[in-house]
């Protein structure tokens, strides 16, 4: 087996030197059985350039469990006979019935049971693009001093590398980056920017620390140089200086003291000057990651803990004046920064403390952790309740108490568990999703607290390498095709086999579409794109496909107009 992969890879080598193509993945066996890694160092890496579609064809991306990364493949856009629009030419939605009986084992004709596996093995789907929903305003990931760390362990050409999968034309296309104000748990040390004097109100000792100087800052500098467009920077803080907060440490049950609610204002103010000295502007900032953490502590991290009332009202009173009275009154905020279940709460809490906190709320910033919880229900009431911009500010596995090991290699089932997320988000109101780290150790890490967790990438600086797990494809399955600006489209389901789909039109007039296979059996999906024209596609089990369509003359001006 690992003999033939090798001839294999040789081959698809020399194919790409000789035809100058996408690069293959150089595999490496992973932690289960069947799962493996891409493996990547200052050399070589497995690329996938973006092929444009002609007008009337799509082009498919393909991952799959079995074993496929990005796989190309074209098509063509139908046309309907005169016999059909939407269904199988063999079958009526009228066999319904013979399909349902087939299915209680009752006498059926062999035309029944065709048509009975054709409904429970295909999907019917309608691309209504006249009903267009939010714009896309991006996707990223965190620098945190983790992150930052492990970049300088490797040499230039692979940290020049690193950078370009995320944030590079060819790469993911990341134009957001979010970083913590001060420390977090995925740094060497618990630290803020202004530790002493103690009880320093006027925060006279506010200063960058050697992390960002040295490491995050130059990091940032150098994925500007590759990323021409702007990067959109948001900016939390995990925790502030611990002489504000009534348990006077990092982590624990703690809050902010009130006779420091101004100078926690001013503090985010400062963070955004001295990051404006360095030329770096912050777009937005979140009211304090996490506050649930110094209320319900569940591991010992940096954190604030935020009751609802009090966090509305140093928002209203403190941090919204602030912001807006300074010269960076165009830096958005956004609130509450924790988990999905938690949002209502906050909101709710906020808003009755004090009535004008939301007219400094620009948006919702939510996490991962509980994508359990459902979006269609969850999303849907916070967006039609507040009217605000939803964000996925941050996600990673490893992570939750049901998980075995922070570390899985080469888990397909991580990935799963992200392009599900992103497509229920995305499919409920969300702008746009950010990663968690961008990449760690093999450990999970740096994390001073000991809460190491999982990345779509992890480094090995020994061998001046780094491998692109499952997760990673799963994420550039979404963000690689989907530019700022674009905007979300519905799409209904027309049979009773569903799978997990979401769909958009770019800028410039493509349809993108992203559909998800969980199942254990290969489904045939089949997409009106008008009533004249339709793509069929075949999707294997525990696959993931994107496909991006140049609609034709017909239905163009239906997509742009």
């Amino acid at each position: 087996m690992a003999i033939a992969k090798i001839i294999y890879l040789v081959a698809l080598l020399c194919l790409v030197f000789v035809l100058g193509e996408d690069q293959p993945c150089a595999s490496r066996d992973g932690d289960d059985e069947e799962s493996f890694v891409c493996v990547c160092n200052s050399t070589y890496c497995d690329t996938v350039s973006r092929e444009a579609p002609a007008v009337g064809s799509y082009v498919i991306y393909t991952s799959s469990k079995s074993g496929k990364r990005l796989e190309k493949s074209n098509g063509t856009i139908e046309t309907y006979s005169n016999l059909a629009q939407g269904q199988s030419q063999e079958c009526d939605i009228s066999d319904l019935y013979s399909a349902m009986a087939q299915d209680s084992n009752q006498n059926t004709t062999d035309e029944d049971e065709s048509c009975a596996e054709w409904f429970w093995s295909s999907v019917s789907l309608d691309l209504q693009t006249d009903n267009r929903e939010q714009y896309v305003e991006g996707f990223g990931g965190s620098i945190t001093d983790a992150v930052a760390y492990n970049w300088y362990k490797l040499s230039e050409e692979t940290r020049s590398r690193l950078i370009s999968i995320y944030f590079g034309e060819d790469g993911l296309g990341y134009n957001m980056i979010r970083i913590p104000i001060g420390g977090s748990d995925f740094s060497n040390r618990a630290y803020t920017y202004n530790d002493y004097p103690l009880d320093d109100e006027t925060l006279s000792n506010f200063t960058l620390a050697e992390e960002d100087t040295v490491m995050k800052i130059p990091m940032i500098k150098a994925i500007q140089e590759i990323r021409k467009e702007e990067i959109k920077i948001i900016a939390s803080c995990w925790c502030p200086p611990v002489w504000m907060k009534n348990n006077e440490d990092f982590y624990g049950y703690g809050q902010l003291k009130p006779q420091y609610y101004q100078s926690y204002a001013d503090y985010h103010v400062r963070f955004i000057e001295e990051y404006e000295k360095q030329d770096i502007k912050i777009w937005a900032i979140t009211t304090t990651n996490r506050p649930t953490a110094g209320i319900i502590p569940d591991k010992n991290i940096n954190s604030l803990g935020w009751f609802p009332a009090d966090l509305g009202r140093w928002v209203a009173i403190n941090l919204g004046p602030t912001l807006r009275s300074s010269r960076y009154n165009k830096t958005l905020i956004f609130a509450v920064d924790d988990e999905l279940h938690m949002l209502d709460w906050y909101l709710h809490g906020m808003q009755k403390a004090d009535k004008t906190v939301m007219k400094y709320i620009d948006g919702i910033a939510v996490h991962y952790y509980s994508s359990s919880s459902s979006p269609s229900l969850l999303l849907d009431s916070i967006k039609k309740k507040y009217k605000k911009t939803i964000l996925g500010t941050q996600a990673c596995e490893g992570s939750t108490g049901w998980d075995s090991t922070a570390i899985k290699i080469g888990s397909w089932e991580r990935a799963a568990r992200y392009i599900r997320s992103i497509i229920d988000d995305m499919n409920h109101h969300s702008v746009g999703w950010m990663d968690f780290n961008l990449f760690l150790d093999k450990n999970g890490g740096p994390n001073w607290a000991g809460n190491n967790v999982d990345a779509p990438i992890l480094i090995y600086p020994d061998k001046d390498e780094f491998i692109k797990q499952p997760m990673f494809y799963a994420l550039a399955h979404i963000t690689k095709f989907i530019p700022k600006g674009s905007q979300r489209i519905t799409i209904v389901t027309k049979s009773i086999m569903e799978i997990t789909n979401v769909s958009f039109v770019t800028p410039e007039g493509n349809v993108i579409m992203i559909l998800h296979n969980s199942n254990s059996r290969t489904v045939k999906v089949h997409v009106r794109l008008s009533s004249k024209r339709y793509i069929e596609v075949e999707i294997e089990k525990e696959t993931i496909k994107t496909i991006e369509i140049n609609p034709n003359e017909s239905i163009l001006c239906k997509v742009q107009c």
